[in-house]
This record gives structure tokens, C-alpha cells and sequence, in this order.
């Protein structure tokens, strides 16, 4: 037992003999750290939600619509969503398409309250927003689409029972084209979306003589788009483009200023007709 010992011992106090074992025990350090490393990295994430079905804008993820894979760690990207419980319940946001096959990204999916309305996003500071209704005829089969520039046309009849068409306002950009759902007619690739109302943004100015005329249903006013020119270049001020419709349109209405001038009254009249209650 003691030769064993001292065996033992001179073999450890060998210099040549502590510098193998070190070199054996960090070659062995490195193998098995490197295989845990290969293995976490290899070893798949099960039941990573994946869509089978292409899914459009705005579209309310339900489990129907969700298939399950097996993924490695090492070609899942940090924004991938990894159980169902934060995919279902969710929507694609309005500029988003999910392809068949893809997973789900954070960035793609939000709640119903964080879905914005995109067409609200791009009116312009100090313009109001605008529909026009409109259809597949008036937009000439539904090939006016946002972005584009369009004239608003008028046609009327005059109390001598004559027939009057111009150009009521021009340079127009369209915002959104929209169905009688109010959904956007061109977000989605798969549904035939038929177009409603075609959104707009306009001074208030423009944009009170513009409801005035639809007002003029007696005169049988019809107001109809006439496409301008093609995708917006260059940006550029909505003009009135007939004087003599806005004079026209002015004298079956009643002026702003007469308006303003009638509520001032009424208002006066009725803090008079307070105040007296109150000194009684």
C-alpha cells in the first residue's frame, strides 16, 4: 500500500506528467462545453405557432388559422412569437400580409385598439377629412386607388331647367378608397372589395362648399371624381376651378357669415331671457 503511495506521489510531482492531465482535463473542458453549446442550439423549439393560410391586413388571428412546427433555436429570430397564447386574439397590422408558411413576428401583430386607421394618418395639418360616396361606375371600375389625384366634378339643373356640368374643385389626393364596410378596398389581395366613399382631406373653406352642394338635392346636384393625372408627384393646393359653380352653389345656400350672424343673435337672446330669470 505505502509503494502505491509513493508511486502515486512521484507520479504527480512529474512535470511532464501535470502538464498532460492539464492539457486531457482542459480538451475535455472544451469538448463537453462545445457539445452543450451544439446541442442547445440544435435541440428544437417545440410547437412554434406557424399560419397556414395566407393572412391579410387587419384580420383577427384565430387558432383555425395556426399550424405547429418544430424549429431550432439557432434560426429563430428574437421577434418571433413562440406560443399560441400571444398570436391568437391579435390582428395583422394595416400594412401587413402573413404568407402561408411564415411564423409570427412581434412587429406584425397588434390588439384591436392599437389598429390604426391608416387613411386618418395622411391628412394634411389644417384639412378635414372628407368621403365622397361613390362606386364601381363613378370610380371607373375601381381604378382610382390612394396616392392618386382626381377633379371633383359637378352637374346640376338650374331653375330654367337647364342642364350645368363643370369642374368643382382639382388637384384632389386620395387618401383612402373604402367599401361600405369601411374596410380599404386594395389592402386585401383575396377579397373583391367593391369601393364606397372615397376619403380626402380638404380646407374647411373647400370643405363647407363641398357639403353644400350636396345639400342641393332640389337642383339634383351630383358630384362625381374625374381622375386628375396619375400618382401624386409633387404636393399641391386644391383649388376651386369654377367661379361660377361656387356662385352658384353660393346662391341657393345660406352664407357662413349669416349663419354665424343668426347663432350670435340666438345666443344673445338667450342670455338675455336668463339673465332676467335670474332677476326675478
Amino acid at each position: 500500500m505505502n509503494n502505491i503511495i509513493v508511486t502515486l506521489k512521484r507520479f504527480f510531482k512529474n512535470k511532464n506528467t501535470v502538464t498532460i492531465i492539464g492539457v486531457i482535463l482542459i480538451i475535455a473542458i472544451l469538448y463537453f462545453s462545445y457539445n452543450g453549446q451544439i446541442e442547445k442550439q440544435v435541440r428544437p423549439v417545440r410547437g412554434v405557432p406557424m399560419a397556414n393560410q395566407v393572412i391579410q391586413p387587419r384580420t383577427l388571428i384565430t387558432e383555425e388559422m395556426i399550424d405547429y412546427v418544430d424549429i431550432a433555436p439557432i434560426v429563430l429570430q428574437e421577434n418571433v412569437l413562440l406560443t399560441s397564447n400571444v398570436v391568437v386574439g391579435k390582428y395583422t397590422n394595416h400594412n401587413t400580409v402573413i404568407p402561408k408558411g411564415s411564423l409570427f413576428y412581434t412587429d406584425v401583430l397588434v390588439t384591436k385598439d392599437e389598429l390604426p386607421d391608416s387613411a386618418f394618418e395622411k391628412i394634411k395639418e389644417g384639412e378635414v377629412v372628407v368621403k365622397l360616396p361613390v362606386n364601381i361606375e363613378t370610380t371607373y371600375g375601381n381604378s382610382i386607388f390612394p396616392g392618386n389625384k382626381i377633379d371633383i366634378y359637378m352637374k346640376a339643373e338650374t331653375v330654367d331647367g337647364q342642364i350645368m356640368v363643370g369642374k368643382l374643385f382639382e388637384n384632389i389626393e386620395v387618401i383612402a378608397v373604402k367599401d361600405n364596410l369601411g374596410n380599404h378596398v386594395f389592402e386585401n389581395t383575396e377579397d373583391n372589395r367593391e369601393p364606397s366613399i372615397l376619403i380626402f382631406g380638404l380646407k374647411p373653406k373647400l370643405n363647407i362648399l363641398l357639403l353644400k352642394a350636396t345639400y342641393l338635392r332640389a337642383l339634383d346636384v351630383e358630384l362625381f371624381p374625374v381622375p386628375h393625372g396619375g400618382s401624386v408627384v409633387k404636393p399641391g393646393e386644391t383649388q376651386i376651378a369654377s367661379q361660377n359653380l361656387e356662385e352658384f352653389i353660393t346662391a341657393y345656400t345660406v352664407p357662413n357669415d349669416e349663419i354665424i350672424e343668426a347663432e350670435n343673435e340666438l345666443n344673445e337672446n338667450n342670455n338675455a331671457e336668463a339673465t332676467e330669470e335670474t332677476g326675478d
